[in-house]
């Protein structure tokens, strides 16, 4: 048996260690998985400047990391659906199954959902991981470990396009071109939106927006009131928007979102500020424009996997740069400072493309 169980753990704000932790025992229900890729997301780096997200308040030091894949190890006594060797994409949650929530189908809403890397439970960089097989989700031979890792970041741009109801003729106003943000941009192009304008404060970025198929983008000034947002956004695109996701989160994008949106459409928020904002509400109501919130993602991984496996969304091309598990740190100040034009950095616990069944 393995020993080399090398972990990346928070112990704290601006403290990220490696160091060795037991290799874990699973029950029945769970496998044991040798990782190999795991994204770094904005969350994690929040976690490592401020020590919390939210209600979400690290009190121990805690293992990051959640965007991931790896390859079955062990196996528990009551799991049928995977086997030593197979390659996996990990959904980071798992919720009760019991109460309400679940039994509804919202089982993101379990409020004993326990999330990677997200306090009090720890995450997966690192080389061994127990996770329920229920939420392991088989690869095809054609989907890298890369892309196993990306279902992550992947599905909560499925639950946001979902939240919004975009579909066949969908006029789409992404706010945010981040990772969130472009991979809203992916899903939406795939579920047949028409019309997708995406803004951000950086250019770059955008320029990547455009690369990626969206119809318009728009720079922003974060010194312009939102209604002076709002009317650059009509002028630029065919019609109003009847569908806005916000990617920010921040009070100005979501007021943006508001205003832009045509009556009787839907504003989907997914990036979280703070927890106190002023909105235009008497505008939202007086014109019926729905306002509806994301939190993760439910019943969404097998979409995602399925827009990869399909070809329907290229997710590959989000990667811009990859470390070692060794150099984990240099991967999170990469991924913080948006270092060489960063947009998703992929740590490799094992040799890049070690489990790989054929060549990319």
């Amino acid at each position: 048996m393995a020993k080399d169980n090398l972990t990346a753990v928070l112990h704290g704000i601006e403290d990220l260690r490696l160091e060795q932790r037991p290799i874990p025992t699973i029950s029945d229900d769970e496998v044991l998985i040798s990782m190999d890729s795991v994204g770094i997301c904005g969350s994690d780096v929040h976690y490592l400047t401020h020590g919390r997200i939210g209600h979400f308040v690290m009190t121990k030091p805690m293992i990051i990391g959640h965007e991931s894949a790896g390859v079955v190890a062990k196996v528990g006594s009551n799991v049928r659906n995977l086997v030593v060797g197979d390659r996996v994409a990990i959904e980071p949650g798992y919720p009760c199954a019991k109460c309400v929530l679940c039994k509804e189908g919202k089982y993101n809403l379990c409020a004993d959902m326990v999330f990677c890397a997200t306090p009090p439970y720890d995450g997966n960089l690192t080389r061994y991981y127990k996770h329920p097989a229920n939420f392991c989700f088989k690869l095809p031979d054609h989907v890298t470990m890369e892309e196993g890792a990306l279902l992550e970041p992947l599905s909560v741009g499925v639950h946001a396009c979902r939240r919004a109801n975009v579909g066949l003729g969908s006029k789409v106003l992404i706010l945010g071109a981040g990772p969130i943000g472009l991979v809203t941009l992916l899903v939406a192009q795939s579920m047949g939106a028409t019309e997708i304008l995406i803004t951000d404060l950086v250019q770059d970025r955008l320029d990547v927006a455009k690369k990626l198929g969206a119809t318009h983008t728009l720079l922003l000034n974060r010194n312009d009131s939102a209604e002076k947002m709002q009317q650059l956004i009509h002028d630029i695109m065919s019609e109003a928007p009847d569908r806005a996701i916000d990617c920010c989160g921040v009070e100005t994008s979501t007021r943006v979102a508001i205003f832009s949106t045509r009556s009787g459409g839907i504003v989907v928020v997914v990036g979280m500020g703070a927890p106190d904002v002023k909105l235009p509400l008497f505008d939202a109501l007086a014109r019926e424009v729905d306002i509806r919130g994301v939190f993760r993602y439910c019943n969404d991984y097998s979409r995602a996997l399925a827009l990869v496996a399909k070809g329907k969304v290229n997710i590959k091309q989000l990667v811009t740069h990859h470390f070692d598990i060794k150099e984990t740190a240099k991967a999170f100040e990469t991924s913080r400072y948006g270092l060489g034009g960063a947009i998703k950095v992929m740590i490799h616990v094992q040799p890049r493309n070690t489990n790989n069944p054929v060549k990319f």
